[in-house]
């Protein structure tokens, strides 16, 4: 461990690195009762801490070493932090991605002067390939975690976070992928302050070193998630698990949800977007506080990256409000006939609908899929206390993976029973009670065969509704239209519809 203190004291990163701020979380910090605060990597030139533990690893090469370049197979921001380092040095890198590395990561890797070689559709085939070039080349290989020199530039943020928060520190929560960044920020922190808690945290999904941990030896993971790409690792680094199993004092999991949730807590907080990983920590406090209480000092979490891929954010929207328990999700079952949805609406009452799907099926009970927004978990309870008193079957589905990334996009289909049905899109101002004045000014004779509605987080409210109306009752439909003030528009020719959801 003594050796460990003297690399990280001594080790070489600030040339690239800088010294990341750590930032207080006010509003996040009020909710759990915890000053909560935020080490900045997500900063550093590439996003990353990465380039900490490439550079230093690099730094401590011969000249002839260098000479003959460098390896390392990564797919992100490992490949950066090699890249950047190679490019301060002058050295010659190579960096072996996989083929199905998104093509924004390959150009960073590549502007910063490295050469990119793709190869296999995972990181272990392009580790493997990694090594076979090391092996003709000659090349110094820099791996992303298992090495002295590299856990040492990581442990460096150990060092910045005690020198920058000299009160009390209860806890310092660090993501975990391979092991390299919590291992050098337990090697020095315990050293050190060796009353700060050091807890590791993994998606429930990539928990690898958690499992090892349990085992007493390396597990290899069959399959990993991938949404938090930067910790899906399935085998942790032998040094890294040693260390890990030395100095660590807990490892916490958390799940997607949680992850989108606390990349918004950030968000609110900072205006910074963190990739999952980078958000990992936070979602780990956030837990552990739950599962504990609050404790007596401050906590710090490692904000590790902020390398998002833009096409996910629409995806970590819809799921930070599960994450928080701000919304229930439920299946919804109600009698077929003109009144029955109103009733409904009423025991949501003015709590802001999230989501709602529903097609015309059965002539005898129609199935809901609902979102509602809650305001905690005990509130989720009490409506499905609710519907059970008023004889409406709910199933809550707020934890049900497949409801959530299918089912709430398949909801629908033709409807050959569905008579005189009329479609139109409506702009529904987004407040609580549209959609019980919606009802309202409807007649109690016109049935919803069709109603699709999901909130965009936006000043209005788009929704594509089916409504039976008799021929006989158009000009009263024209007035309910005319009356209600919202825009429309009809929808009922539109071969979309007709192909995929009319009779």
């Amino acid at each position: 461990m003594r050796d460990y203190l003297q690399k990280i004291l001594t080790a070489k990163v600030y040339d690239v690195a800088e010294e990341s701020a750590l930032d207080p979380l006010p509003v996040l910090s009020a909710r759990i009762g915890v000053p909560l605060w935020l080490k900045r990597e997500d900063q550093q030139p590439v996003f990353s801490f990465k380039l900490r533990g490439a550079y230093n690893k690099m730094a401590q090469l011969s000249r002839g070493e260098r000479d003959r370049g460098v390896l390392a197979a990564s797919a992100g921001n490992h490949a950066q932090g090699v890249a950047l380092a190679a490019q301060r040095m002058g050295c010659r890198a190579t960096i072996v991605m996989p083929e199905t590395t998104p093509q924004i990561k390959v150009a960073a890797v590549a502007k910063r002067g490295a050469q990119v070689v793709l190869h296999g559709e995972s990181y272990n085939e392009a580790y493997e390939h990694a090594l076979a070039l090391q092996a003709q080349t000659g090349a110094a290989f820099i791996h992303p975690y298992d090495d002295p020199d590299v856990i040492a530039g990581q442990g460096s943020i150990g060092m910045e976070i005690l020198r920058q928060h000299q009160d009390g520190i209860s806890a310092i929560f660090v993501p975990i992928g391979g092991g390299g960044l919590i291992a050098g920020v337990a090697a020095y922190v315990k050293q050190v302050r060796p009353d700060i808690e050091v807890i590791g945290v993994q998606p429930i999904d990539s928990d690898a070193m958690a499992r090892s941990v349990r085992a007493g030896e390396r597990v290899t993971l069959a399959h990993v998630g991938l949404f938090a790409d930067g910790v899906a690792v399935k085998r942790v680094g032998e040094e890294t698990f040693r260390l890990v199993q030395e100095y660590v004092d807990e490892i916490v999991l958390c799940d997607t949800d949680e992850v989108c949730a606390a990349i918004k807590d950030v968000f609110v907080d900072t205006r910074s977007i963190l990739e999952p990983a980078g958000a990992l920590a936070v979602a780990g406090a956030k837990r552990w506080i739950e599962m504990h209480g609050a404790p007596t000092a401050a906590c710090v979490a490692i904000a590790s990256g902020a390398n998002m891929n833009f096409d996910r954010l629409r995806f970590v929207a819809e799921r930070a409000e599960l994450g928080e328990m701000r919304e229930a999700i439920f299946a919804i079952s109600i009698p077929e006939r003109p009144g029955s949805f109103r009733a409904f609406c009423e025991i949501i009452g003015r709590r802001a609908i999230t989501e709602f799907n529903y097609r015309y099926a059965d002539p005898n009970v129609a199935h809901i899929f609902a979102g509602v927004e809650v305001r905690d978990r005990q509130e989720k309870e009490w409506l499905l206390a609710e519907f059970a008193a008023q004889r409406i079957g709910a199933h809550d589905l707020s934890n049900d993976e497949m409801a959530k990334l299918h089912i709430r996009h398949l909801v629908g289909g033709h409807a050959p029973e569905a008579d005189d049905e009329r479609l139109y899109r409506f702009v529904f101002p987004e407040r609580p009670g549209a959609l019980l004045h919606f009802l309202s000014k409807m007649s109690v004779g016109w049935n919803i065969s069709l109603f699709h509605y999901r909130n965009h987080g936006a000043d209005h409210g788009r929704v594509l509704a089916g409504i039976q109306v008799p021929p006989d009752d158009d000009e009263a439909f024209q007035a309910f239209l005319k009356n209600l003030g919202y825009d429309y528009v009809e929808e009922t020719h539109n071969p979309a519809y007709t192909m995929f959801l009319g009779r």
